[in-house]
């Protein structure tokens, strides 16, 4: 009986693996994935040092030797020269090249050769504005610091202003000279959208109806403030200064206050006078603080023209 059970045994065993023969071949599939990985990924660290602080400096150090490797490669391949990109001026238009070519380089000109200059150093064939900028050493992000004004140019601007007013009394300020005037009908225009104007006055006891509009008016510096002169009981002035050439300017993030101060068909005299009076309004608003060096640069250019390096000391 004894040896009849061990022979039954051997047979079951063998019956086992003869009945699993798919076990068999998945154990080889994983042992073999296992050697493949070990190949492909070898151990980079030493026995007990396989933290994975140690196998990240050990991975940064083979990655180190790649690229010295790659880099050595680089430098044994033939030096092929680079071909120099053009200069800013060569990338220019060819009527903007040939205006620059009046100016000489690095050169600072006096206010009244400048003016002269950006008259003839237009290129474009509509009546271009004569462009003021001014760089202040002065930082907006300070309260005291930061410069807007506003001021009436002696020859005015050369724009045909379009003007709006919101009032109870249009008929008086159509009458005065304004381009649009009313409640109802201005109010459905901003509504809509529509900007068919230059500038908008409003008197005090309206401005609330305004404030819903706030986001289309501000960004395109519409919104009416006492500080500007928008905000009056006196509309009919307020339409006549800016008729006239009233213009505001405010100095931007960088410190640089940007205005037109004419167009090229003014006079070399009219010219003059407008930079001259704009200059005496920003030096008039030098902040308590800034003790010397005001102004930094002053450049004068024309639309879509090179811009002309002014001498400080023929502005001062």
């Amino acid at each position: 009986m004894a040896t009849a059970k061990k022979t039954t045994t051997k047979k079951t065993k063998t019956t086992e693996v003869a009945e699993t023969p798919t076990e068999i071949i998945k154990t080889t599939e994983v042992v073999a994935e296992q050697t493949t990985k070990e190949v492909e990924t070898p151990i980079l660290a030493k026995a007990g040092k396989r933290s994975a602080k140690a196998l990240k400096e050990v991975e940064a150090k083979v990655a180190k030797e790649e690229r010295k490797e790659s880099q050595a490669e680089e430098a044994e391949k033939p030096h092929v020269p680079v071909v120099a990109t053009r200069t800013r001026l060569e990338r220019r238009a060819k009527g903007f090249r040939k205006s620059a070519e009046h100016i000489e380089a690095n050169k600072l000109y006096s206010l009244d050769e400048a003016l002269k200059l950006a008259k003839v150093t237009s290129h474009v064939k509509f009546d271009a504005t004569v462009e003021l900028h001014v760089n202040l050493n002065v930082d907006p992000k300070y309260a005291d610091q930061n410069i807007r004004d506003n001021l009436q140019l002696p020859a005015g601007t050369g724009k045909n202003v379009r003007v709006a007013v919101l009032t109870e009394d249009a008929a008086g300020a159509i009458k005065a000279g304004a381009d649009l005037a009313g409640t109802d009908e201005l109010l459905a225009k901003l509504e809509s959208g529509t900007i068919d104007f230059d500038i908008l006055i409003s008197t005090p006891a309206l401005m609330a109806k305004l404030g819903k509009y706030a986001r289309i008016l501000g960004p395109r510096g519409l919104m009416p403030n006492p500080k500007s002169g928008t905000v009056t009981v006196d509309v009919n002035r307020a339409i006549a200064e800016s008729k006239a050439g009233k213009v505001e300017y405010r100095v931007d993030s960088t410190g640089i206050v940007h205005l037109g101060v004419g167009k090229v068909s003014f006079t070399q005299k009219q010219l003059l006078d407008n930079t001259l009076a704009v200059l005496a309004s920003i030096k008039s608003n030098k902040p308590g603080s800034v003790k010397s060096n005001y102004i930094k640069a002053v450049h004068l250019s024309t639309s879509m023209g090179p811009s002309v390096a002014v001498e400080l000391s023929s502005v001062n």
